[in-house]
């Protein structure tokens, strides 16, 4: 119970009562209160800002997570790129090189995605500058995987192009060893069996029984078969594809027909002597982009050094043909 205050009356002599108006007892309230609502405004303020809400924990936390994955996942371009580098590497110094591939075209490695503003929509995210950069990381790092990809799936066509190729050369004997005389005619300048005077031998006259075994020397197809009374007599053509053909003539027998496809040391016939011929033997031409070459120069897949050596000098020494 508040206490009643008194005033002096120097007229009266006397001591009055001292009246408070409703609106100085709202003042006054107001007056006692004030500190302590400021004092807790502070607080709250003070609070708010020092001490987090566990949303405010939870978002934070998650923000530093994403921080730390955004960091890890460029550390694991920066070892992607350098792999890259190595296959990258590789596929111009060796898988190119071994190929005889041209260079890969380095606009294709380095080709675009788009302009400054590709990015624009990550700059009011929160680890905005982060964000962009691993964007930017990832945009180079799809660019040279596509490329690398390009380069592997030319690299491989060139390959199984060039095993077809490997497989299509003439690359044995037609005729086996075994089955060989010792006379051989090799290509060049030789004397004509019939009419004596030197002619241009365009093969190797491989002797051997009649009826011996013949094989094609490269992967093909038989683009033609001859039957002549003179001449190659009975014959057969091979196209190799690549520019390669082959001729095998004066054969007994044919096993093969035009159009069939043949791989490396089929039997495609027998030998013989037909046409323009002085015995059993095989006539066997290797034609290069139209222009007939000596064989002696294809028989390395079936020949060790010496037996090469000794079939150079038989088709050397013989300077007749015979045919």
């Amino acid at each position: 119970m508040s206490k009643q205050k008194y005033k002096y009356n120097p007229a009266t002599l006397s001591y009055d009562k001292v009246e408070i108006g409703p609106w100085k007892r709202v003042l006054r309230v107001l007056l006692w209160i004030a500190p302590s609502v400021v004092l807790g405004l502070l607080l709250a303020i003070v609070i708010t800002r020092r001490i987090d809400s566990p949303r405010e924990k939870e978002l934070k936390s998650e923000l530093l997570e994403n921080q730390r994955e955004l960091n890890r996942l460029q550390n694991d371009m920066k070892l992607v790129n350098e792999v890259l580098d190595v296959l990258q590497s590789r596929d111009e110094d060796l898988y190119r090189a071994a190929l005889y591939a041209d260079k890969f075209p380095e606009e294709l490695r380095m080709m675009g995605v788009g302009g400054s503003d590709r990015y624009a929509y990550l700059s009011k995210l929160s680890n905005a500058e982060l964000l962009i950069s691993t964007s930017e990381q990832m945009d180079k790092l799809e660019r040279r995987l596509n490329a690398q990809s390009m380069s592997f799936r030319e690299l491989l066509k060139l390959a199984k192009d060039k095993e077809k190729l490997l497989a299509s050369i003439p690359a044995i004997q037609p005729v086996r060893n075994k089955d060989l005389k010792k006379r051989i005619s090799g290509f060049g300048f030789r004397i004509d069996p019939i009419y004596k005077t030197r002619q241009k031998h365009t093969g190797m006259d491989f002797t051997a029984d009649a009826g011996s075994d013949v094989y094609v020397t490269g992967d093909g197809v038989v683009e033609e078969i001859e039957r002549k009374k003179w001449g190659y007599g009975n014959c057969i053509v091979i196209n190799h594809g690549y520019g390669y053909k082959t001729r095998y003539a004066h054969l007994s027998a044919i096993k093969v027909k035009v159009g069939q496809k043949l791989k490396r040391g089929e039997l495609i016939g027998l030998v013989g002597s037909t046409g323009k011929s002085t015995g059993p033997h095989l006539h066997y031409e290797v034609e290069v982009n139209g222009e007939k070459v000596n064989p002696i120069g294809y028989y390395h897949s079936d020949l060790s050094p010496e037996q090469f050596e000794q079939l150079l000098e038989m088709s050397e020494n013989s300077h007749q043909s015979m045919d």
